[in-house]
């Protein structure tokens, strides 16, 4: 089974880290983690570092975008959907034919 840290902890244990006062050794051994996750954990703090100063409006512009797509797929499926139930209430005979079509007047009579 593996051990879940807090993330809390991951990052005091990265924070001291970066301090440099300990080695990562010393460090694994204090807190009963494998080097090899301090740097881990290390190097996606770095990695996440410029996202915290990234213009937020920027990621509000990008949701705003994702959100019209996929919007604009739900009303494109919609019509999709429409013509489809109108096609087949048509051919299944559901639906009578529409006036002026022709086979309208026959249809009746």
């Amino acid at each position: 089974m593996r051990k879940r840290y807090p993330p809390t902890l991951k990052a005091q244990i990265v924070l001291d880290a970066l301090k440099e006062e300990k080695t990562i050794g010393q460090l694994a051994s204090a807190h009963s983690v494998h080097p090899t996750q301090i740097r881990t954990w290390t190097a996606q703090a770095l990695e996440g570092l410029p996202r915290l100063f990234a213009d937020e409006g920027q990621a509000q512009r990008a949701l705003e975008a994702e959100y019209a797509r996929e919007l604009d797929e739900a009303y494109a499926e919609i019509g999709r959907l429409t013509t489809q139930l109108a096609w087949l209430k048509k051919k299944s005979g559901l639906e009578p034919p529409a006036r002026g079509t022709p086979g309208a007047d026959r249809a009746r009579g």
